[in-house]
């Protein structure tokens, strides 16, 4: 592992997922002890978007932004929301130049699959279609999440593919949750990795899909069919059980046709990005801004 990424392992719980409540409030806190993003760059505005329910969304527009990301959070479905992830949100718009909509949808388990991907198709096609309002180009949307959010944007994809929705740009997938089935090399043998392990992975998938089964909507990895979908950046960590199923997703991609940049971040683990003083992280999220920004003004 990373030495500067190591020092910081003490700090990372172990969580089970069995209080969601305190699960929700320990991370909150955590995001609010944080310091705060520098936002001098760009205008932020909360807006709600028409849906049953109404989505709320905070928008970030640098400067002569071209492109636009619709963001979806992490939090294995259960946790996060727009203040928790208003410090990423803010990076990627300023290291991007492109308008960042945070998406604040439904979590499990009160609200299982398919909510927090029908919030994220509704704000879709909200900013397609709404692009003049918002001063954005509809034909440069792209998708993109962390973690369970970039599950969520791999599902996005599809279903705007199959649902012949609104055009996406680029798929920006950092570190995607995308098989409940947990039967890749990692998944069965990152038992203990920080953060992010095998129990955790089996609640996050329990939680978000209640009593129903697992479609390739909810574990996009189940999709049998990639073809004509988005052009993709995808990001793995080392040590993360999720790592072998993102690759996987991202070879699968290529054999479809579809153009992928995959990288695969050694000596990091899951979430260990926000170890910000680490060199590594630092490139981590750079990467994601160079690469948006480059799908997005190409």
């Amino acid at each position: 592992m990373d030495p500067e990424l190591e020092a910081f392992l003490p700090l990372f719980p172990k969580d089970d997922l069995t209080d969601v409540a305190g699960t929700r409030k320990d991370y909150a806190e955590r995001a609010a002890a944080r310091p705060a993003p520098d936002t001098s760059r760009l205008e932020i505005e909360d807006r709600t978007v028409p849906a049953d329910p109404d989505v709320p969304v905070r928008i970030y527009r640098p400067d002569r932004a071209r492109g636009t990301l619709v963001w979806l959070h992490g939090g294995g479905f259960v946790f996060g929301d727009l203040d928790t992830e208003h410090p990423w949100a803010t990076r990627l718009a300023d290291a991007s130049g492109a308008v960042v909509i945070s998406v604040q949808y439904r979590l499990a388990p009160e609200h299982p699959f398919p909510a927090a991907l029908d919030d994220a198709y509704a704000v879709l096609a909200w900013a397609y279609e709404h692009a003049a309002g918002l001063g954005i180009d509809p034909a440069r949307i792209a998708v993109g999440g962390h973690s369970a959010g970039a599950g969520l944007a791999a599902a996005l994809a599809l279903l705007a593919r199959d649902r012949q929705g609104p055009p996406i740009r680029f798929q920006l997938l950092n570190e995607p949750g995308l098989d409940d089935r947990q039967d890749t090399w990692s998944a069965r043998n990152f038992t203990d990795t920080p953060w992010l392990y095998r129990d955790k992975v089996s609640a996050i998938w329990r939680h978000y899909l209640g009593s129903g089964p697992a479609t390739p909507y909810a574990a996009p990895a189940r999709a049998t069919d990639l073809s004509g979908l988005p052009p993709a950046y995808l990001a793995t960590a080392e040590f993360d059980p999720l790592r072998d199923e993102g690759i996987g997703y991202a070879l699968r991609l290529l054999r479809s046709g579809v153009p992928v940049e995959l990288h695969q971040w050694p000596g990091t683990f899951h979430g260990s990005q926000a170890v910000l003083s680490a060199e590594v992280s630092q490139r981590q999220v750079a990467a994601l801004g160079t690469v948006l920004r480059r799908a997005l003004t190409a």
